[in-house]
Formats: C-alpha cells, sequence, structure tokens
C-alpha cells in the first residue's frame, strides 16, 4: 500500500506542476488574446501528454505499481489530491464560494477538463498493458 501512496503522490505533483507552470503561461499570454475558453482548450492536448508520459514513468519508477488494482489506485488518489487541491486553492484564493468557482467554469471547457480529470485517473491503469508486453513488466522509455 506505500507503493500506491507514494506513486500516487508523485503522479498528482508531476501533472500539476505542469499545470502550473503552463498556467503561468496561459493566463497572462494566450487568456487575453483568445479568450479563457480557447486558451484551456489550448492547454489540454499538452496536459494530455504529460499524463501520458507521466503515468508511465510511474510504472516504471514503481514496479510494484504494475497490477490493475494497484495502478487503477494510484490514478484515483492522484485526482483525489488534485480535485481537492483545486477546490481549496479556488476557494481560499480567490476568496469564493464552492458553489460560485463551480459556475464559473466555461462549459465547453469545463466539461473537457472534466474528462480530461477521469483520464488522468485511469491513465495509469491504461499504460499498463504496454508496460507488461515488454519484457519484465515496466514500460521502457519514450524515445
Amino acid at each position: 500500500m506505500a507503493t500506491v501512496l507514494r506513486a500516487g503522490f508523485v503522479y498528482f505533483a508531476m501533472v500539476l506542476g505542469t499545470g502550473v507552470i503552463l498556467g503561468m503561461v496561459r493566463v497572462p499570454l494566450l487568456v487575453p488574446h483568445l479568450g479563457e475558453r480557447w486558451a484551456e482548450l489550448a492547454e489540454m492536448p499538452i496536459m494530455a501528454v504529460v499524463i501520458y508520459w507521466s503515468a508511465g514513468y510511474l510504472l516504471r519508477r514503481f514496479p510494484g505499481l504494475c497490477t490493475p488494482s494497484r495502478s487503477l489506485l494510484a490514478g484515483v488518489l492522484a485526482l483525489s489530491l488534485a480535485v481537492a487541491a483545486e477546490l481549496v486553492l479556488a476557494t481560499l484564493l480567490q476568496d469564493r464560494s464552492l458553489a460560485q468557482y463551480l459556475r464559473s467554469r466555461d462549459k465547453v471547457s469545463g466539461l473537457a477538463y472534466v474528462l480530461l480529470l477521469l483520464v488522468f485517473a485511469v491513465m495509469p491503469r491504461l499504460c499498463l498493458p504496454a508496460a507488461t508486453r515488454r519484457g519484465n513488466g515496466l514500460p521502457h522509455s519514450p524515445s
């Protein structure tokens, strides 16, 4: 169980850290020109690649994670941490209620974001078949 907890925290930190860095570019540079919706949508393919690479790294770094249940559990833990962090930051830093924050989300980019969060949760499990086909149960580094 300790491996799942460590892996979930690492996965969360990798993806959240990238999201924070991209947000620092998106908000001042893209939002004024494209608007909130299109700026968020433009960031999502990059985040999808980061999620994929991070899940592969997780399976290489934590070999004990290479089972269907453990890989899924690590992804769900990372998702829980990500949602909690977003809601805490949105309510504390932006000084608004949870309901206000949820109502402020764009319906199109918000739905795409929720779908990407679901992909984030299951990606370690989705990468697992490729990892186990590579001989020693671990995926190789992307070339």
